[in-house]
This record gives structure tokens, C-alpha cells and sequence, in this order.
């Protein structure tokens, strides 16, 4: 675990979806953007059944409601439909401290798993980016992020590494200017519906 300077934005939990053994890849954020697999909170998925999915979601509950500034969840591959799962169905006061969510490669699931994350197919209650590198997004992608209500980066580009938390923080700031965006987009929208544009 690192400790993140104070200056930070956000409190960052990240999920790793594919387990935490020396043979399980990096996570996305590690080999895109030279960010630590580990944040203030990382939360392995390491659930097989019901009861493990249940006891996983209650460590995330947890984390949320200690958490000392709003929460910005970092997940991949099977982490982004378990943090789906969990925003649809804990309590609103937890899920009202989530800042957003920037979800990589969601296609890259465990399907022998997926099934313990199934939800229904409603907009995310927090804004939400959805990164898929690999300079495509199959159609399961762009479903997925129309369901939530996410905004999609698609990259095609090999990226080196930085040093430090330099790419992590661009990576932030580009999270906060979608969300900017789609908030400025949403009060444009209600004002037009209350006749005040």
C-alpha cells in the first residue's frame, strides 16, 4: 500500500478483479498509466460464491463510509461489474459518497464469475469512465457503458510509463473534466426544461 499525498482529490479504493497471486497481471492502471497497483484501499475480488460476494461487498461498505474525502473507485476486468453490483444495491448514504468511478477493460471478465455480479441494466448512480485500451470497444463494451451511463476512452496508443504519480494525476484530471462535462450537460438540460434557456 502507498500513501497517496494529501493534496489528492480523492479517497482511492481500487478493486483488482483478477485475484492477487504472482501470476495475476498488472492491473490496467499499473501498465497504462505507471500508477501503483495499490491505493489508500485496495480491495482484491477474491469471490467465488454468494456468501464470499456478500462479505466482499461489506469490506467495500466499510472502506466507503471511513473513507475521509469522497471516494473515487479504480477497477478492471471483473472489478468494474462487481462495483456496478455493489453501486445498485448497498445503501444510498454509502453510494452518495462515491466522486465516480474510472473502470478499465470491463470486457476483460472472468465469465466462470461474472454471474455473481449480474444487475440490472440502469444508469450507475455516480458519473463513471470507462477505459478500453487496446484501440477498439467491442460491442459488449459499448452496451455496457450505454447501461451505466459511463463515458468511453478508447486507446490505442503504447504508453510509457512514468515515474512517480505524474500520468495517475492526468488521469484524474481527466476524470474531473468528463464529470464537469456531463454535470454542466445535465444543468443545461434542466434548465431547458424549466424555461429558463
Amino acid at each position: 500500500m502507498i500513501a497517496l499525498a494529501r493534496q489528492d482529490r480523492f479517497s482511492i479504493v481500487t478493486i483488482i478483479g483478477g485475484g492477487t497471486g504472482a501470476d495475476t497481471p498488472a492491473p490496467a492502471w499499473e501498465t497504462m498509466f505507471g500508477w501503483p497497483a495499490s491505493g489508500v484501499h485496495t480491495l482484491p475480488l477474491d469471490v467465488t460464491s454468494p456468501g464470499d460476494r456478500n462479505i466482499w461487498a461489506a469490506r467495500l461498505d466499510e472502506i466507503v463510509r471511513g473513507a475521509d474525502r469522497a471516494v473515487l473507485l479504480v477497477a478492471d476486468g471483473l472489478g468494474c461489474a462487481a462495483s456496478a453490483w455493489w453501486a445498485r444495491l448497498s445503501p444510498a448514504d454509502y453510494v452518495a459518497r462515491i466522486a465516480g468511478a474510472v473502470l478499465f477493460t470491463p470486457d476483460a471478465q472472468d465469465h466462470d464469475r461474472a454471474g455473481l455480479f449480474e444487475s440490472p441494466q440502469t444508469r450507475l448512480p455516480f458519473p463513471s469512465l470507462v477505459i478500453q485500451p487496446g484501440g477498439s470497444a467491442t460491442g459488449m463494451v459499448r452496451n455496457t457503458v450505454a447501461d451505466w451511463g459511463s463515458r468511453l476512452v478508447v486507446s490505442d496508443r503504447e504508453r510509457q510509463r512514468d515515474t512517480g504519480l505524474v500520468a495517475w494525476r492526468q488521469a484524474q484530471r481527466l476524470f474531473l473534466r468528463l464529470t464537469n462535462q456531463v454535470v454542466e450537460h445535465e444543468v443545461g438540460r434542466a434548465e431547458a426544461l424549466a424555461g429558463r434557456r
